[in-house]
């Protein structure tokens, strides 16, 4: 692993942290393939049931795209990495993400924010897309991503705008599931993701791939993937684990099938 992406390993969790703090920590080609292979190996680890994203320091989460990566002909390897910008954009990724977002996460680094279920930051976070201000648009999933999360009035408003919203605010609106001081911020994170870890793997990816995919959907829809993971889920020797401790008042043993 480049050392522009950490790893770390704490139970069932992974920590991921981009690591440009001198450069706010920008996705640049080196970043782009590091997440990749990160969450390509996450993807088929059994022992890995939760993951956090973060970066360095306490300025920023991420800056988006390195312009002068992108100026120096990186741009195609930091868009086309495996699963997209920042490895993660495009790529549908079985387990929850937590992004702690340590700083500032405005273009780019917004949308790698949006690529993950849920949302940790600092009091001192900021959130934007200001694309428009540079004449471009955010082109990595944000401008279809923020209106599922914010009303569209507020989604629009930051998008034509360019201007940042603080953490206080990006809470109120429910685009953050909590808000912290900076020196809490990894250990919250790394709090609610052990929460997760405390359930079943199998049920909680489960769960996350029928929400995120019938968000949007008819009940029809919505029906149909509930019945297919019940299908699998009900049938799991997890479901008969987490049966028989309750029974036996003790904490489950999951192995995640």
């Amino acid at each position: 692993m480049a050392d522009e992406v950490l790893r770390e390993r704490r139970g069932h969790v992974e920590v991921l942290t981009i690591n440009r703090p001198e450069a706010r920590n920008a996705v640049n080609g080196a970043v782009s393939r590091g997440l990749a292979d990160a969450f390509d190996q996450l993807t088929d680890d059994a022992d890995a049931w939760v993951v956090v994203l973060t970066g360095s320091g306490d300025r920023a989460f991420c800056a988006g795209m390195d312009l002068k990566a992108f100026a120096a002909g990186e741009g195609a390897e930091v868009m086309s990495a495996n699963g997209g910008f920042g490895g993660i954009a495009r790529r549908d990724f079985p387990k929850p993400v937590i992004a702690a977002v340590n700083g500032s996460a405005l273009a780019g680094g917004l949308e790698i924010m949006l690529s993950c279920d849920l949302v940790v930051a600092a009091h001192h976070a900021t959130f934007g897309i200001p694309e428009a201000r540079r004449g471009l648009i955010a082109g990595a999933g944000g401008l279809f991503r923020l209106p599922r999360r914010l009303p569209l009035s507020i989604a629009l408003e930051l998008a034509l705008t360019g201007d940042p919203i603080d953490a206080d605010r990006a809470y109120q609106l429910g685009l953050v599931n909590r808000v912290v001081p900076g020196g809490q911020l990894l250990e919250e994170a790394l709090a609610l993701a052990g929460r997760i870890a405390e359930n079943a793997p199998l049920a909680v990816r489960y769960s996350k791939s029928v929400m995120l995919r019938a968000v949007d959907a008819d009940e029809e829809t919505g029906w149909r993937l509930t019945d297919e993971a019940v299908g699998v889920v009900f049938r799991s020797a997890d479901a008969m684990e987490g049966s028989v401790a309750f029974a036996e008042k003790r904490s489950p043993n999951w192995r995640g099938c």
